[in-house]
């Protein structure tokens, strides 16, 4: 189980995009996210004239590490680091070390 999964609100806490916010399009690996509107690159397509797409620079998100962002928390809202705790019938859930309050319910 990780402490941040796809759909997870996340602030960027270093590099380049440091204080954006965003949510979490896909993991790519165990420490690799796809943050959506956070680390873009710009990216030189080359035209394809069979198909009609024509060529140019677009703009696309690039991966981030995942010890560069932290969960969001909303009631705080600040990023704050993630624990685990398993609660009275066993299940293993996340929550906001701050406060206590749990993420997954």
């Amino acid at each position: 189980m990780y402490k941040i999964k796809k759909g997870d609100e996340v602030i960027v806490i270093a590099g380049r995009s440091k204080g954006q916010r965003g949510n979490v399009l896909k993991r790519l690996d165990e420490n690799r996210l796809m943050v959506e509107n956070v680390n873009m690159v710009k990216k030189h397509v080359k035209g394809n004239p069979r198909t009609g797409e024509g060529g140019g620079i677009i703009e696309q998100e690039s991966p981030i590490q995942q010890s560069n962002v932290m969960m969001f928390n909303p009631n705080t809202q600040k990023g704050d680091r993630v624990g685990f705790k398993t609660l009275e019938d066993n299940r293993k859930v996340r929550y906001f070390k701050s406060n206590g309050e749990v993420i997954d319910i």
